[in-house]
């Protein structure tokens, strides 16, 4: 990543009344010390990611007691430890700083341009945001339905990812002495998301498509140094052919579970 990608980003985004604007505003006001920590990670995704889990974990941290945060924010610390320290920080300068704000960051978009790169977040306020947060806690702990056994639609839209040859070709270069070729994609990976959250998944995959770009050279090569790096939505095309499905239907008479592959 250069060295000025998160300065770009700071200096691209214009102020306004309207709520979600004005929490864009903050953040960038929040992340200013920290642009330089901030560089260290590879992908754009991955920096706005961490500065909403930020954000968030200073709201949780001001509503939980001590010990109830510190479970809460051990599960970061599991899933990266390497940046968990800058996460500290950065929660006790969103604690301190910008208490006040109370809002929680939901999701955010990204634009590209030539030189600069600008962003915009939506944002939930405390109260709701804890409501999902309990609603989904207690839907985890139930007991499932008898609708749960029923052959149904299920609440998902599908997203098919198959590697095409700009990506056969990349892995090849990597491994030239155990090359691949189409008949050895034929276990592909399928994603589901809500589609209740999302109206159009198209616009969703041209957002998020970066997540799914790595997810997918993770799977084969782990060494972050040999992925593309000036990946964009054209380039993700190219590499993947991507089918969308927003129907469902789970035939099966059990729950679906999920487990590690």
């Amino acid at each position: 990543m250069k060295k000025n990608k998160v300065v770009k980003l700071l200096a691209d985004h214009k102020t306004s009344q309207n709520p979600e604007e004005k929490y864009s505003s903050l953040i960038e006001k929040f992340i200013s010390p920290f642009v330089d920590d901030l560089n260290d990670f590879d992908h754009q995704e991955e920096i706005f990611n961490f500065i909403i889990n930020a954000w968030n974990y200073g709201n949780l941290k001001s509503i939980f007691d001590k010990d109830e945060f510190k479970e809460i924010i051990s599960v970061a610390k599991e899933d990266d430890p390497l940046h968990f320290p800058l996460l500290k920080k950065m929660v006790k300068e969103k604690t301190i700083k910008f208490k006040e704000f109370t809002d929680f960051i939901v999701d955010f978009d990204i634009k590209v341009n030539k030189d600069s790169i600008s962003f915009k977040v939506k944002t939930a306020e405390e109260d709701d945001y804890m409501l999902n947060l309990l609603t989904d806690t207690i839907s985890d702990d139930t007991t499932p339905l008898k609708s749960d056994f029923e052959e149904n639609y299920i609440n998902r839209a599908a997203i098919s990812i198959k590697p095409l040859q700009p990506f056969i070709d990349w892995q090849n270069a990597i491994y030239p002495d155990s090359t691949i070729d189409e008949n050895d994609l034929k276990d592909i990976n399928i994603y589901l998301i809500n589609n209740a959250s999302y109206e159009d998944v198209d616009t969703y995959l041209k957002k998020k498509f970066d997540k799914y770009f790595m997810m997918e050279l993770e799977g084969w090569h782990t060494d972050k140094r040999d992925w593309p790096q000036r990946r964009n939505y054209k380039m993700f095309k190219k590499w993947f052919q991507v089918n969308i499905s927003t129907a469902v239907f789970d035939l099966e008479k059990t729950p679906i579970s999920k487990t590690d592959y």
